[in-house]
């Protein structure tokens, strides 16, 4: 089984699109943003994109999963061009998983007019339905019969100007502490992504005003399953790091589009093994970077 966890891809759409109603908001400051700085380092998305496409059926991925900021600021086009462009990645053997991004609920309008699930609604199936306590969340995919995947939903609407975090409702985190228990996840590995980072490469929260700010809480649920890796975006920076003193893993996608940071994580699993290898950019191609030094858990026996 191999898999490719990517995020953060921000696919960049003309500006011109936007309504003219939808500037008077936080939005009038993204757009600036946007411009000015994030533009000219997302300018080759689509064709990095692309590329990670080829990639997925080079390297034979068998799962793709991506935990989100598809967009830059939540509009209804970008939604419908980021489907589009990565559409090619979605039709992996074992499926595609996703969670939606700060910046995919970029204004509370996205979240009302459930964008994300309009567009993205064919990947959000769950196969427990009964713990989705939270809307569609707590989502879970069994895959075969070692791998499970938990997608439980930090991002929302951030109309302050100043303020990008992410928190996870209660409800999900008892959904999660309520999933560590069931029989049916104890012999698998399992995947629980979202888009906020717990930790940062350091090992240190990330500051309240951008990270998770109920990460502590999120970390404990998680700690709960037998045996659990912890999948995330939102930091622009691809890195591995253990929680301190479970040791488990969690595993920053970065951004797989962002000029110079671009990254990904493939993880393959066999007997009983998995190992974890980054992926970066030449500056043409994806390939897996087998200079660094590839990361591996052994499964622990229920």
């Amino acid at each position: 089984m191999r898999i490719l966890h990517y995020s953060d891809p921000h696919i960049p759409t003309p500006l011109q699109h936007v309504p003219l109603g939808k500037w008077l908001s936080k939005r009038a400051l993204g757009g600036a943003n946007l411009f000015l700085r994030r533009q000219h380092l997302f300018a080759d998305a689509v064709l990095k994109l692309d590329a990670l496409a080829r990639f997925k059926k080079e390297q034979q991925v068998d799962l793709v999963i991506c935990t989100g900021d598809y967009t830059a600021l939540g509009l209804d086009h970008e939604y419908e061009a980021a489907f589009t462009i990565i559409r090619p990645l979605m039709d992996a053997p074992s499926g595609y998983v996703n969670v939606p991004g700060n910046h995919d609920y970029y204004m509370p309008d996205a979240l009302r007019e459930e964008r994300f699930r309009n567009w993205f609604g064919d990947t959000l199936h769950s196969d427990l339905p009964d713990y989705q306590v939270d809307g569609i969340w707590p989502l879970v995919r069994l895959i075969g019969d070692d791998i499970a995947i938990v997608a439980v939903n930090s991002a929302r609407p951030n109309p302050l100007p100043w303020r990008s975090n992410g928190r996870i409702p209660v409800k999900q985190l008892e959904g999660l502490a309520a999933l560590s228990k069931d029989s049916r996840l104890a012999n698998r590995l399992v995947f629980i992504i979202t888009h906020y980072a717990p930790l940062l490469a350091d090992g240190t929260y990330d500051k309240r005003l951008h990270g998770l700010t109920n990460a502590e809480p999120f970390l404990a649920a998680c700690a709960e399953f037998q045996q659990a890796m912890i999948l995330c975006g939102h930091v622009h920076k691809c890195y591995h790091v253990t929680v301190p003193p479970t040791g488990q893993s969690i595993f920053c996608a970065g951004s797989v589009t962002m000029a110079k940071r671009e990254g990904f994580w493939i993880f393959d699993l066999l007997n009983g093994e998995i190992q974890a290898s980054k992926g970066s950019w030449d500056g043409q191609q994806f390939l897996l970077n087998t200079s660094s030094v590839s990361f591996k858990v052994v499964l622990r026996a229920p």
